[in-house]
């Protein structure tokens, strides 16, 4: 089964525009698992524009499904993760300024560095994903590093799927299956929607995982969020 963890950034977004805690991020994430998400994802960068660090801790204390920690790892981030202990940390190569995640890793050129990481968490009893493109090379890299997952970087998927769905989600395909056979899980998010998602689940059947922010808070507006997150399970399902 395909869980759907709801990244819950641009709540943060919304609240930090304001000032105050309207709305209630922890409240939020509460409210997206009564809604039947099974899983709550966060990604704290260090401008801090969205999930601040100190929301980690409320968050970690609240949620009752699997909380996922998103980000670089850089010596703040893995303090923040190795205090909070996450049932996963995504790994996530973002520069500093980046508007948002556009890139996977260079697990061949990482594969040191990614190792050494990936061995961190682990101690501390962290599942760890590689976000990663759909690549044959960088997903056989992954699995050297010791990850349990990778996550699939889908935002060329999304804007391929457009003009030839089947181009767009092959490499997906290709690259979900090596993974299975080489055995490591798959995870999936950037830019699925109501759109693609039923045909990407459909194509890349060894997935497990999806992670969708953005749209989901973008439908909420005409739908709600109930109804919402309800849409979108009915599509992985």
């Amino acid at each position: 089964m395909t869980r759907l963890s709801v990244n819950i950034n641009k709540i943060a977004l919304l609240r930090n525009s304001r000032g105050g805690n309207l709305p209630d991020v922890v409240q939020v994430a509460k409210d997206c698992e009564a809604f039947g998400a099974e899983g709550i994802t966060v990604q704290p960068r260090p401008d801090e524009r969205h999930i601040r660090y100190a929301d980690v801790p409320a968050l970690k204390a609240a949620v009752q499904t699997e909380f996922n920690i998103e980000g670089n790892p850089t010596p703040s981030f893995m303090k923040l993760v190795l205090e909070n202990r996450p049932h996963q940390c995504t790994l996530v190569p973002d520069a500093p300024g980046v508007l948002t995640s556009d890139q996977g890793w260079d697990t061949i050129a990482n594969e040191s560095y990614l190792r050494d990481v990936v061995a961190e968490l682990h101690k501390a009893g962290i599942r760890v994903s590689l976000f990663v493109d759909a690549g044959e090379k960088f997903v056989e890299g992954a699995k050297k590093t010791g990850a349990d997952r990778i996550e699939f970087y889908t935002g060329n998927f999304a804007k391929q799927f457009l003009q030839d769905k089947e181009k767009a989600v092959e490499p997906h395909r290709r690259c979900g299956l090596l993974a299975a056979n080489i055995g490591i899980g798959v995870n999936a998010g950037h830019d699925l929607n109501l759109d693609n998602l039923r045909f990407y689940k459909e194509n890349v059947p060894e997935l497990l995982e999806v992670s969708i922010g953005h749209a989901i808070i973008a439908d909420a507006l005409y739908y709600g969020l109930n109804n919402t997150i309800q849409m979108y399970l009915r599509q992985i399902r």
